[in-house]
């Protein structure tokens, strides 16, 4: 994972309305300018000058009640970036054949600041099947996609990554560093990671991560934990046969 480089001082406002722009997620679609300021330190006229801009440009509305979501220019240009992705027009086949081998929901989930983003997926030959939305972003913890990532990270951007907290989802979620380190040291040994019911109670994961150019991203297949906890490593072998074969350009 890489860092920013500090930009040069006129290129503040523009970081600045970015990072107005990337606190609108699935888990938080809407705010108001104090919520905006307080979050980013900013002064409430130049959040509102932010704000003003940004809408103008239709990357966000604003309603009767003052609160910000993301706008049509927005989502168009994250339906463009999707439909352009080469990693996503990749894979895409890949997913299908999962989908179609498991019966269950596959994913290309990709890393974006500390969580992973659902970019693609294909839905198996169940009703009830996991629907893991496009766009919608977990921490990395509570996720199989995400702890295959964390496992192949460096030991210094894990500890970077424990450091913001792992905060619990159910029951079950690994909020203990040491325990998850432990984890992930089976992950790199075997290939696969896995979450049972640690995101969802009832919802179970494999996942394995894309190695080389593709580090940053990785494969899932979820689906209730009734059908799938039987088949971890039945999965989790299919998934690192179908990383290699990403990998590999087949």
């Amino acid at each position: 994972m890489s860092h920013p480089r500090p930009a040069p001082a006129g290129a503040q406002v523009v970081l600045r309305a970015i990072r107005l722009l990337k606190a609108f997620t699935a888990e938080e679609p809407e705010w108001l300018p104090a919520e905006l300021a307080a979050r980013f330190d900013l002064t409430k006229t130049t959040t509102h000058r932010l704000l003003g801009a940004l809408t103008s440009e239709g990357m966000l509305m604003r309603d009767g009640a003052g609160v910000y979501r993301l706008g049509p220019a927005a989502i168009a240009l994250g339906t463009q970036a999707l439909r352009t992705n080469d990693l996503r027009a990749t894979v895409r086949p890949h997913l299908r054949s999962l989908a179609n081998a498991t019966g269950e929901t596959a994913t290309l989930e990709v890393l974006v600041d500390d969580t992973v983003l659902v970019a693609d997926e294909a839905f198996g030959g169940h009703l009830l099947a996991a629907t893991a939305e496009t766009g919608t972003r977990w921490p990395l913890h509570v996720t199989s996609s995400g702890k295959a990532l964390l496992a192949a990270m460096p030991a210094e951007e894990r500890q970077r990554y424990y450091n913001l907290g792992l905060p619990s989802f159910t029951e079950v979620t690994v909020t203990d560093p040491v325990v998850l380190e432990e984890e992930l040291g089976s992950v790199r040994e075997r290939g696969w990671a896995t979450a049972i019911e640690e995101l969802e109670t009832g919802y179970v994961a494999v996942g394995v991560a894309l190695r080389g150019p593709l580090i940053d991203a990785a494969l899932a297949v979820g689906g209730p934990k009734e059908r799938l906890l039987s088949r971890l490593q039945e999965i989790g072998e299919l998934l690192c046969r179908t990383a290699a074969a990403i990998e590999a350009g087949d």
